[in-house]
């Protein structure tokens, strides 16, 4: 109990004029939702970076100087955020709030975002984009994921203006599933990092989509991979991690995806040799949340990012086992100790952190890959 005040205490110290987004209110239905004014909060910080171009980021291919244009001539659609990926999540967010909190008092301005960015024509533009082949490697796997993500939160939305955003997204959707049964095959080796490349990460999310879609053929290949990728692994070094910069843990976004496609007890087995020492790990310092020293770096606030995804996965996993087993337990203490640590840093006043970290927040809080 010390350490964790003391962690806080330094937190805010460090963090300044931070909010603590969601107080108690988090999870205290049971059903992992949160107040009411924490889902008008992050609308606006989103509602805010999808129309904000400039700063970005572009991480492009141009293979001649006519080629150059501003983010949003080659992305009508998601322009804003610093980055590709974080406007196709922020889109995810502003679809998720509609969804679960349709009363807050910002839904019609979310709404009229989604239907200015999510037109036939903008859409349309986007994919042409993507399908050149100087662009194959662009947002691999990471952007893709997310864009699927999206898809998943469109479809299972009855809503009439939903609908017309899932359809003008299905261009998009399948040069994207085409890129992806192209390029897993190929990859040799799964990449383990803590940033944007992971390969757990995306295949779990692709997984997701296969499996919601009913796309039989793209699941068995995501199934195949991961076996192959991950099924032999042991005695993962979880003390290395993290690395400085790192919004993800490879660890548990390879834990988290090998729940999904492996059999319970099956799992079970796997993790035992995965984690040989994780009791002991859990409770010894070797995994807990991590503090930000410097929210205004872009890459420090990475950190942020880390405890939220590692909530999630920390969560995802403990579903997977037996309720009452003490790994169990004490994988859920973790992650909420992970979730209240991350959350400190949602809406802290800098564009470094707000235009993306409350999809993390959002995912994290409502438990998203154990619940659907």
């Amino acid at each position: 109990m010390l350490k964790s005040l003391l962690a806080f205490f330094v937190v805010g110290i460090l963090a300044g004029t931070m909010n603590t987004v969601v107080g108690q209110g988090v999870g205290s239905d049971g059903q992992g939702m949160m107040q009411t004014s924490t889902a008008e909060e992050w609308g606006e910080l989103v509602l805010k970076g999808v129309d904000t171009e400039f700063p970005t980021k572009l991480s492009l291919m141009y293979t001649k100087e006519t080629q150059i244009r501003r983010p949003r001539s080659h992305f009508p659609a998601f322009f804003g955020c610093f980055d590709w990926h974080s406007s196709v999540h922020g889109h995810w967010v502003l679809v998720r709030l509609l969804k679960h909190y349709p009363n807050i008092e910002n839904a019609a301005r979310l709404r009229a975002a989604l239907a200015d960015h999510l037109t036939a024509a903008k859409l349309a533009k986007e994919a042409e984009f993507f399908a050149l082949d100087e662009q194959k490697t662009f947002e691999r796997m990471y952007g893709w994921a997310w864009l699927l993500r999206l898809v998943i939160e469109l479809d299972s939305w009855d809503d009439n203006d939903a609908k017309i955003w899932r359809q003008n997204l299905a261009p998009l959707e399948d040069v994207l599933v085409q890129r992806i049964e192209n390029y897993l095959p190929r990859l040799s080796y799964p990449i383990r990092i803590g940033q944007h490349t992971d390969t757990a990460f995306a295949l779990g999310q692709i997984h997701d989509y296969a499996v919601a879609m009913e796309r039989n053929s793209l699941g068995l290949l995501v199934e195949k991979r991961s076996k192959e990728f991950y099924g032999s692994d042991v005695a993962y070094p979880v003390h290395y991690e993290p690395s400085g910069h790192d919004f993800f843990s490879s660890c548990w976004n390879e834990a988290d995806l090998m729940r999904r496609v492996l059999p319970t007890q099956e799992f079970e087995i796997w993790l035992g040799k995965f984690l040989p020492k994780l009791a002991t790990q859990l409770v010894d310092g070797t995994i807990s949340p991590v503090i930000v020293s410097d929210v205004t770096d872009p890459k420090i606030v990475h950190l942020a990012g880390l405890n939220l995804s590692r909530a999630w996965c920390l969560q995802a996993v403990a579903a997977a086992l037996p309720e009452q087993a003490s790994l169990a337990i004490a994988l859920n203490e973790s992650a909420q100790n992970h979730l209240n640590a991350g959350l400190q840093y949602i809406n802290s006043g800098h564009y470094e952190g707000d235009h993306w970290l409350a999809t993390f927040g959002l995912y994290a809080v409502e438990r998203i890959a154990v619940r659907e």
